[in-house]
């Protein structure tokens, strides 16, 4: 099997996907953080690509960056300053060469993520 990432995020307190939120992903080795990617949610809060295709493909230590901030302040969810969730870091591993799906579940004060399917 290839292995490969990729990401959903939902709005839990509108119920919906969320869409337009800026995510980059980074490889750490270490204390070494190489940015590799950065997309864009769709209508259906997915990127329209796979965020490391098999291609690209490594074992290793990843980061994903969620900038949900400017996706709150976009949505009209009341401004804060500063802002309670703003950019939300998911550091994770991928240890065998297999799908990781790595979700997001948002809302203006919190967040939950798993490893899915």
């Amino acid at each position: 099997m290839t292995g490969y990432l990729t990401t959903h995020v939902l709005d839990t307190a509108r119920g919906c996907p969320a869409q337009g939120i800026r995510i980059e992903l980074f490889r750490i080795d270490g204390s070494e953080r190489t940015l590799l990617k950065t997309l864009t949610t769709n209508s259906d809060g997915r990127t329209d690509e796979q965020i490391l295709p098999a291609s690209e493909f490594a074992l290793g230590e990843y980061e994903l960056l969620f900038h949900a901030g400017d996706y709150l302040d976009a949505t009209g969810t009341p401004p804060e300053t500063p802002r309670f969730l703003d950019v939300i870091p998911l550091r994770f591993g991928m240890s065998e060469a297999a799908h990781y799906h790595v979700p997001l579940l948002l809302s203006p004060f919190g967040y939950s993520t798993y490893r899915g399917s």
